[in-house]
């Protein structure tokens, strides 16, 4: 995939001619509810929505289900007559076929989160290879470049998963000392994260440190409730980690930020192509960084990161710049066009 930076110039579309008085009606798939960040995700659409002024409606299909059931829903967003579909797909491939019966028919297709290999899709990503290989190299340099770690990855078959292993795989390779105890998914699923935690721990299982896929406060919480000794542990920006990286003694981790507002920038993205100003390239990929509680920078931003506010199973990252436009209240109120 090409990395399109952002401000990359534009150029005019033909989805410019789709407009009308009324506005544009969007469709949003997702196939992930129970998670905090898929929660934010669509918000975040919603919110993006109304402040945009350009929706008038929101078709969403926001269920637990695979690639099959989602393949049903993108046909049906598409007999809904939408003018957009903005989509966290099941797999890469697992949906190309309607996606192209979408986009023949005129439908712009935006892809968030994880990559799709249909080429008529546009796709705007948080950077998933990067954000492993940032966490895995902190935490292995953390327990001094020898051990073994629990790797706790998301959903089997899921781009975002894939793309992980390689970021987390490629830290391995560096460091040859570092082995891994036991691997599980989670399924992106707080109650089966901790009990997972909770086996392995129960289990006798040595190990130096753990690797979560964003599944971050309930490893915490598990370690806190059984007693058992703190290692280091790596999590995702979520307000819950965030907040216990500043809170609980004796835990030493860090945070790598994963916005689930890039749902917001979804919708912007698909509203900049029917507004005539596609992309020259079809990929946008948001870079994270790392906030560790070991170092006074890393400190410094946890501390400005932290919001009450914030479900604490949400990304802190609650915007975009140069995507998301709209207030934290909006997102917060999780309301879209005419909600």
């Amino acid at each position: 995939m090409k990395k399109l930076l952002l401000g990359t110039a534009v150029v005019a579309a033909s989805f410019g001619s789709m407009a009308s008085a009324e506005g544009y009606k969007i469709g949003i798939s997702n196939t992930v509810q129970g998670n905090g960040w898929r929660e934010e995700m669509v918000c975040a659409m919603k919110a993006q929505a109304l402040a945009s002024g350009e929706v008038t409606s929101l078709n969403i299909a926001h269920r637990n289900t695979d690639a099959a059931g989602q393949l049903e829903d993108i046909r049906n967003l598409i007999q809904a007559g939408v003018n957009a579909i903005v989509v966290n797909p099941a797999n890469a491939d697992g949906i190309n076929a309607a996606i192209k019966e979408a986009t023949d028919k005129g439908i712009v297709v935006v892809a968030v989160d994880q990559a799709v290999t249909e080429p008529s899709a546009y796709i705007i990503s948080n950077n998933q290879e990067e954000y492993a290989y940032l966490g895995a190299k902190w935490l292995f340099t953390q327990i001094g470049g020898k051990g073994a770690v629990v790797y706790m990855r998301g959903a089997a078959g899921a781009e975002a998963d894939n793309d992980r292993d390689k970021g987390f795989k490629k830290a391995l390779a560096e460091f040859p000392g570092v082995t891994v105890a036991q691997e599980v998914f989670t399924g992106w699923q707080q109650d089966q994260g901790k009990q997972q935690i909770n086996d392995i721990i129960a289990a006798g299982t040595k190990f130096d440190g753990v690797w979560t896929s964003g599944i971050d406060n309930v490893i915490v919480d598990a370690f806190v409730e059984s007693g058992a000794p703190m290692v280091p542990i790596v999590g995702a920006d979520n307000a819950g980690f965030v907040g216990q990286l500043a809170t609980v003694a004796g835990l030493k981790g860090a945070a790598v930020t994963n916005p689930g507002s890039v749902g917001g920038a979804g919708v912007a993205l698909a509203l900049q192509i029917l507004d005539g100003k596609a992309p020259k390239d079809h990929t946008v990929l948001v870079d994270p960084v790392l906030w560790d509680n070991t170092t006074d920078a890393g400190k410094a931003s946890i501390a400005a990161a932290q919001n009450p506010n914030l479900n604490p199973e949400w990304p802190v990252s609650v915007s975009i710049p140069n995507w998301t436009t709209y207030s934290m209240d909006q997102i917060i109120a999780c309301k879209g066009p005419g909600e």
